[in-house]
């Protein structure tokens, strides 16, 4: 599914999350024009939801507008252009949404795993700018990252790479992650475990320092970027500050107090922007 359409043309990107779908035309200097917010009516099926996503493209859509790129949350496969059975959007299995879209609108459209969006996002234009390796993570209702090297987003030998939610902390843990691991990050300190627990999330700092700290020593990244919504609001900023001090404690990188721990950005367009990135064609892929 790569094009490479005329680079000075706007491009509308889309974001399809589980509450919100995000769209705007986005230009080259990755400003999104007059961004249109709708919600996804997920619980309503797909049906429903399959034309909220129109709809927010044909309120974006002008003449001049010579792709789409589209980012949803997966399991999805980006080649291909299918939304496979993402959790949080009932009744979305094997669906060719880009084919779909392409006939639809009659212009190229690209589509990407959400977190994998924001990461391109957020290194080119956003937080990891000016940084050779972006490690980016969103501990929303799951824990979904993306890694970027070099500008681009490194997708593994098997276009598989960058799922660290699924990097387990501790094999023993009796709690099993939904992709049938114990002790997977994902089921210990995402927003559905601090619910499931009762925990807040400053409790699950340990776990999430034991698991940055296993990141760095092995990515060394230039700078972590961690957004979601567990990590929203007031306690933002001490989550951040208490990270910074614990990770450095948790890996053999020498060079791990150096290592920036921030927030996003580009905030709720991280994912519209790097989609429409994608869709551009600037974020070329990079393989093992």
């Amino acid at each position: 599914m790569s094009h490479h359409p005329d680079s000075n043309a706007p491009i509308i990107g889309v974001d399809i999350g589980g509450t919100k779908i995000a769209a705007g035309r986005v230009n080259r200097n990755a400003e999104a024009a007059r961004p249109i917010f709708l919600p996804t009516r997920a619980a309503e099926g797909f049906d429903v939801s399959l034309a909220q996503v129109w709809s927010a493209i044909e309120q974006a859509l002008t003449e001049d507008v010579k792709a789409i790129g589209i980012c949803a949350p997966g399991p999805l496969n980006s080649e291909t252009g299918v939304i496979l059975n993402p959790p949080n959007l009932p009744g979305w299995r094997d669906v060719p949404l880009a084919q779909m879209a392409a006939e639809k609108f009659g212009i190229p459209v690209t589509l990407e795993n959400d977190c994998n969006a924001a990461a391109l996002a957020e290194a080119r234009f956003g937080a990891g700018r000016g940084h050779a390796i972006v490690f980016y993570a969103a501990i929303g209702t799951g824990i979904g990252s993306g890694i970027v090297i070099d500008g681009n987003l490194y997708r593994g030998a098997h276009d598989a790479a960058g799922e660290a939610g699924h990097v387990t902390v501790d094999y023993r843990s009796p709690v099993v992650c939904t992709c049938g691991t114990p002790g997977c990050i994902e089921a210990l300190a995402s927003g559905a475990a601090v619910e499931s627990d009762g925990s807040t999330p400053s409790e699950h700092l340990d776990e999430l320092a034991a698991w940055l700290g296993s990141i760095v020593s092995l990515l060394d990244p230039g700078i972590i970027v961690l957004g979601g919504g567990v990590l929203g609001g007031h306690v933002r900023a001490p989550l951040l500050s208490r990270l910074r001090e614990l990770v450095p404690q948790r890996t053999v990188n020498p060079y791990a107090s150096q290592i920036p721990i921030v927030e996003p950005r580009l905030g709720e367009l991280s994912g519209v922007i790097g989609a429409a990135m994608i869709a551009r064609g600037v974020g070329e892929r990079t393989r093992s």
